[in-house]
């Protein structure tokens, strides 16, 4: 299989597509903006389902689902949310089509009484929704995930990064008290970086948003960030602290232990198939996909070599016992017996889909009791001993797991920088990029002149504490060094 993917350095935008287009992870759809998420990169999502719906179980939520369509009056009782989603929504004006000298048209006779909303998010419909199901303390709190799809009608899209229809979870929260919705956003916002460093091998930092980057309806929203290896910033999670906005504008209340009614408090929390976007961006090379072992479909596959059908059945037959050694171990493995490829072109396919770790097993092998061992993050092969293969393979992907972890760090450590003037700024944005500290003024105006003059954005107000100082642009008292970063 010829080499068909573009340097990074010469073309990192090209490169993203090839890593993709060579994984078979996704294609473009014929309705632009969106995308077809191919069983190589819907696996991956399903792995990152499966480990995010536990941690999500494991804090005390549960899974539901609500309707895909919105009344459009729904999102007009809340000024922030309908303001900030106004421009990316999808309306559904009629419900059928009639047929038309070319094929079909939309039925004039059809219009809706009230035009619907495709769901961009779900606040105003969970909403509606909690308003039945919660009337005394005794119905909270209530702690509901959904996994579905949304809609925004994106202009410039990207493969998984941004897309007019995209899949993600969506947690919605109510509550008794502020002090409950502000600790259970504080938690989401640790679940997220927990998956993102433990399961993506993908550090990030922790912070608050400013107020003009903060989600449409929000008091306050909570993020991880983190860099890729273009030194853009990348959103992966975001958790909001909603007050009672939406309470309000639902007239959601509740009576109290001490028979007052009141308005409950709200949190809404998400990651979308952006993380894969993020994922391929972290730890991918030249070479193709590369996949942290917690979350790569196939954890190991192994590939036999035989000339003959004596010795395809004696190499089959080493190779199933060594599957089965792994799999009692759970490792996720497969065999690559076919026939109708070269093993040279099967070592291709497997690099570029991000195996972590490729078993070669060959007659030799089999003579002097024996495996080949290849690692997808380094190119490393050894030759090891058959017996214990099953320990060795299942320590050597936690040994991979924690490498990606530990280079993606380092990376990000060499690329994030402290300045204190505007010029030595404007500098390394321009020519080195990646993670900024920097003082800023809490204004409003001087985030969008920054923004304006150097198309950097304040990716959050770190939570950790930091020195005082003053704001790099005007001079006035700062509280604390912000991140900045270009972003996607």
């Amino acid at each position: 299989m010829a080499k068909k993917i573009t340097s990074k350095d010469e073309d990192f935008s090209q490169w993203y597509q090839d890593i993709i287009r060579e994984g078979k992870l996704a294609d473009h759809s014929p309705v632009r903006g969106c995308m077809v998420i191919r069983p190589n990169g819907y696996a991956l999502w399903e792995n990152m389902q499966d480990a995010l719906d536990q941690m999500f179980k494991d804090t005390g939520h549960e899974n539901a689902y609500f309707p895909l369509f919105i009344p459009k009056s729904f999102l007009s009782k809340e000024a922030q949310h309908v303001e900030g989603f106004a421009k990316e929504c999808a309306v559904v004006t009629h419900s059928r089509l009639q047929s038309s000298d070319d094929g079909v048209e939309v039925d004039p006779d059809s219009k809706l009484e009230e035009e619907l909303i495709v769901r961009p998010t779900s606040e105003t419909i969970i909403w509606d929704s909690y308003r039945n199901w919660i009337q005394s303390y005794r119905d909270l709190p209530i702690l509901i995930n959904q996994w579905a799809n949304v809609v925004r009608w994106e202009m410039r899209t990207r493969l998984f990064l941004r897309t007019m229809e995209f899949l993600w979870q969506e947690g919605h929260t109510a509550h008794a008290t502020k002090e409950e919705a502000v600790d259970e956003t504080k938690q989401m916002l640790e679940v997220y970086r927990t998956f993102a460093e433990e399961y993506m091998a993908m550090p990030v930092v922790t912070g608050v948003k400013t107020e003009s980057e903060r989600f449409a309806g929000a008091v306050d929203t909570y993020c991880i960030e983190t860099l890729l290896q273009d030194n853009k910033a990348l959103q992966a999670g975001t958790s909001h602290f909603l007050g009672q906005n939406f309470a309000k504008a639902f007239d959601v209340k509740f009576q109290s232990s001490e028979g007052q009614h009141e308005y409950v408090w709200a949190t809404s929390w998400g990651v979308s198939t952006r993380l894969i976007g993020g994922l391929i961006m972290t730890h991918s090379d030249d070479q193709g996909l590369v996949l942290p072992p917690k979350l790569a479909p196939n954890q190991v596959f192994i590939v036999p070599i035989w000339k003959s059908d004596e010795q395809k059945e004696q190499v089959l037959d080493y190779c199933h016992e060594i599957m089965d050694e792994l799999k009692e171990l759970n490792v996720r493995i497969k065999l690559d017996h076919r026939e109708n490829m070269s093993p040279g072109w099967k070592f291709n396919e497997h690099e570029a889909a991000g195996i972590p770790l490729r078993l070669t097993i060959g007659p030799r092998d089999l003579e002097n009791n024996n495996v080949e061992l290849a690692r997808r993050d380094t190119g490393n092969k050894e030759i090891v001993d058959r017996e214990g293969i099953a320990q060795k393979v299942a320590n050597l992907l936690e040994t991979i797991q924690d490498k990606l972890f530990e280079t993606a760090q380092q990376r990000i450590q060499d690329n994030t920088h402290s300045v204190d003037s505007y010029d030595e700024f404007k500098e390394v944005i321009e020519n080195e990029g990646g993670f900024v500290y920097a003082h800023w003024d809490g204004t409003a105006e001087t985030e969008e002149k920054i923004k304006d003059e150097t198309k950097a954005t304040i990716r959050c107000i770190p939570l950790e504490d930091g020195e005082e100082g003053e704001c790099m642009v005007t001079g006035k008292p700062s509280e604390q060094k912000v991140l900045f970063a270009r972003a996607y």
